[in-house]
């Protein structure tokens, strides 16, 4: 097929507001392709140009593009573009490397380009940005899936999980239908998409949320995911990226697990020789790190923490309960690798547990109900943490350049959460505050790599970036898309573990606005 009839399908959604009507379009165009077309023009469509778990990227600067967009020539005679050839353009792209590479890239997206229409130019260079900016989000593009294939929503949802890889659950779902999906499942060495938690309001609001429950100590570090088989063992982060080779230390913790095969999860922190934890950044020093190790080894040392365990000796327990998956991991771990858990509904227990964290330098608790699943990849309040102060996981989408001492650097930055029905991110303000000298040296270069326009003192940028933000309040705004503005917003640290999926909606940031009125009065 065309790639035109992909970029005409994703103007025909843009320009529709309805959420089932996007779906309704993208149905009826995902029956028309070829098996080989299905991955393709998946992941296009939802701004992804290679699957979230091969952590692959076209390594192409704004540099790079605005000179290709500048220099283009259009080819007179020329064959149109298919939904193939963009899959193999970019493929090729990627796949340079070494010496003379950047000129390689430079030349395959300028034959690319001169191949392209005007709405095709648009969009490959929008897909390149990951600004697509259309409305359809992973959970959108699953729903057109299953309307398309007749398939039930929560057998795609957990094929993805496993599979890592949203294109080809697409291409199973249509070709192979139902038979295909039940076939997909936990295998060793490929990540899972973690469970995620909701923040809670207050520790009463949260352990009135469960039946019965446990809390666990919400340790300031980053979550990991272990696979061992036999000595060989294969560590993966939070945004499923393998960082094995940054921490041998926990290779050879991951070892005392008494077991032949296993998937955990755990979390890490940095800690000082007294063993208490050292300030997210350092860790993040370590996480990276493939040179240098045995040094930074005895500078920052690393402590694990596990909390569940999702297969065994090749026995999937994702469909377990918590509470059985937790005696499964007391069983097969030593006690000292494990996190500290206690089982109560009692608020007054519950507050002295939350003190003894906070106490070891921890930064709250997590409450999880005893009869919860796991459910890869899903935000819910079968898990809920509790912390001290309330903050967001916002994106940076833009940057203006600074002023006096500052005036080098990118160091006024735009905040943004996601709106999870159409997957866009909406402006919620603006802040200078909260880093450091060299922090605004790092952001500033990193930014510039993420350019995808530029005026006078604005430059915007790719949504990559992720900070933690603390803020005195919440207040209805016009001025921002997402209605709403932080008060005294403050970058509290820069959330490298974190991936897009992770920053905070738009329903938390209203549900935030409206507890404020538990003990306020509302304006009306």
């Amino acid at each position: 097929m065309d790639f035109l009839r992909l970029v005409e399908t994703c103007e025909k959604v843009a320009k529709n507001t309805k959420k089932s009507k996007k779906i309704e379009i993208l149905s009826h165009f995902l029956k028309t392709l070829e098996e080989s077309e299905i991955p393709v023009a998946v992941l296009f469509i939802t701004g992804s140009i290679f699957p979230e778990a091969e952590s692959k990227s076209l390594d192409v600067g704004w540099k790079t593009i605005e000179k290709v967009g500048r220099d283009h020539q259009k080819t007179l005679l020329t064959t149109p573009l298919s939904i193939l050839d963009i899959g193999d353009y970019f493929k090729k792209i990627s796949s340079q490397r070494g010496e003379g590479s950047r000129k390689k890239k430079e030349n395959l997206l300028q034959s690319l380009i001169s191949r392209a229409s005007p709405l095709e130019r648009k969009y490959i260079f929008k897909s390149i940005f990951g600004e697509m900016r259309i409305g359809v989000s992973e959970g959108t593009m699953l729903e057109a899936i299953s309307k398309a294939s007749y398939l039930n929503l929560d057998l795609l949802r957990k094929a993805l999980m496993f599979l890592g890889d949203l294109g080809e659950v697409a291409r199973i779902a249509l070709v192979e239908g139902k038979k295909g999906l039940e076939k997909i499942n936990i295998t060793l060495f490929i990540p899972i998409k973690p469970m995620l938690a909701e923040m809670a309001n207050s520790l009463e609001e949260a352990l009135q949320e469960h039946r019965k429950c446990a809390l666990e100590f919400k340790y300031d570090g980053a979550r990991i995911q272990i696979h061992k088989k036999g000595e060989k063992v294969v560590i993966f982060s939070r945004r499923l990226t393998n960082v094995t080779e940054s921490l041998p230390e926990i290779v050879e913790l991951s070892k005392s697990i008494k077991t032949k095969e296993v998937i955990a999860e755990g979390e890490i922190i940095a800690i000082d020789k007294s063993g208490r934890p050292f300030p997210f950044q350092y860790l993040m020093k370590r996480f990276k790190r493939v040179h240098d190790i045995e040094r930074l080894k005895k500078s920052i040392p690393l402590k694990l923490y596990l909390f569940d365990i999702l297969f065994v000796d090749g026995m999937s327990l994702v469909d377990e309960t918590y509470e059985k998956r937790w005696k499964l991991l007391e069983e097969i771990c030593p006690k000292d690798l494990l996190a500290s858990r206690i089982i109560t509904k009692d608020l007054k227990e519950a507050r002295a547990f939350m003190g003894e964290s906070i106490k070891s330098g921890h930064e709250g608790l997590m409450i999880k109900d005893l009869d919860s699943k796991y459910i890869p990849g899903k935000r819910g309040k079968k898990w809920l943490k509790v912390k001290t102060s309330v903050t967001l996981d916002a994106v940076i989408i833009a940057a203006e350049w600074g002023h006096g001492r500052r005036k080098e650097w990118l160091s006024n930055y735009h905040l943004a959460v996601r709106d999870e029905e159409t997957g866009e991110f909406m402006m919620i303000g603006k802040t200078f505050k909260g880093l450091n000298d060299k922090e605004f040296q790092w952001m500033t270069q990193e930014l510039l790599k993420l350019k995808i326009a530029e005026s006078e003192f604005i430059i915007t940028v790719k949504p990559k970036i992720i900070v933690e933000v603390a803020f005195s309040e919440i207040q209805r705004s016009p001025h921002y898309s997402s209605g709403f503005a932080l008060r005294f917003a403050r970058i509290t640290r820069i959330r490298e573990d974190l991936s897009i999926e992770d920053v905070d909606t738009l329903e938390r940031v209203r549900n935030l606005y409206e507890n404020q009125f538990k003990y306020k009065a509302k304006f009306l």
